[in-house]
């Protein structure tokens, strides 16, 4: 299915997310720092704000009594909670604890765009009314 061109720009955000997720599912020792400095770059620039746009824009933007979408809603947001929470630890780790850490974010990272990309966007895509899809689009940032 393509993707609306309201969330294309949360798209493409997630398809650098997907990338920087298998640098850090794939690091070792030797190059863990290297992967965990490019996912701190893109979580400065890029990945925080665009949680805040996902909670402030997405997830209202349909009813809680939509089918599915209050349980959905729930879930981006622990998701978000527990992926902010990792991302902040990384820092304070090394070796061994780092790398196991490290792979861990990216696991959870690449599971957590799967489930926003085949599940959150098309309840939106598929529910919302081109209007309010459009209104959607114009309170992104993207």
């Amino acid at each position: 299915m393509k993707r609306s061109a309201e969330l294309t720009g949360l798209s493409h955000d997630h398809h650098t997310a997907l990338f920087l997720a298998m640098r850090l599912r794939r690091s070792e020792v030797a190059d863990v720092d290297d992967a965990v400095a490019a996912f701190a770059d893109y979580w400065a620039t890029t990945g925080d704000h665009h949680f805040d746009e996902e909670e402030r824009v997405l997830l209202p933007a349909l009813p809680a009594d939509s089918p599915g979408w209050k349980e959905a809603c729930a879930r981006v947001c622990a998701e978000h909670a527990d992926l902010r929470a990792r991302a902040a630890a990384l820092d304070a780790l090394r070796g061994e604890q780092r790398v196991a850490a490290a792979q861990e974010l990216g696991a959870r990272l690449s599971d957590h765009v799967r489930f926003e990309e085949r599940e959150l966007f098309v309840m939106l895509e598929q529910r919302l009314t081109p209007e309010a899809l459009r209104a959607v689009g114009e309170q992104l940032d993207h």
